[in-house]
């Protein structure tokens, strides 16, 4: 069973939206320019950076553009093309194909059957 293991919030405006969450909820918010990204961590890591707290996620927040317009939970696989391949065969549409993020990992999105954008993770 495929598992949701991280969330991204879109922004208009990246310092309005990193304030308001770190001081809503007390979020540990990292800026990554590099990725044009903010890593958000929500709950405690471990030394590989993953949630130490059973059922915690952490996430990012990136400029609103394109397809991620509204926020997103992203589903961890081991295969990212077979999965976009089961999504594709089910109905769904692949929004944005696979994409190295650095030496971490590689990301897709896509779209269900119900119009929803939601991602994908595979670990590098």
């Amino acid at each position: 069973m495929d598992k949701v293991v991280h969330f991204e919030v879109p922004f208009d405006d990246g310092d309005r939206a990193t304030t308001f969450y770190r001081e809503a909820f007390g979020w540990q918010l990292n800026s990554m320019p590099q990725f044009q990204y903010v890593m958000v961590s929500t709950t405690p890591t471990d030394d590989q950076g993953r949630p130490s707290e059973m059922g915690g996620i952490n996430g990012g927040m990136l400029a609103r553009q394109g397809p991620i317009s509204a926020p997103v939970i992203t589903i961890g696989v081991d295969d990212l093309d077979d999965a976009l391949s089961r999504v594709e065969k089910l109905g769904g549409k692949v929004a944005i194909g696979r994409q190295p993020v650095g030496d971490m990992g590689y990301s897709a999105y896509f779209t269900d059957t119900e119009g929803n954008l939601i991602g994908l993770w595979q670990n590098a």
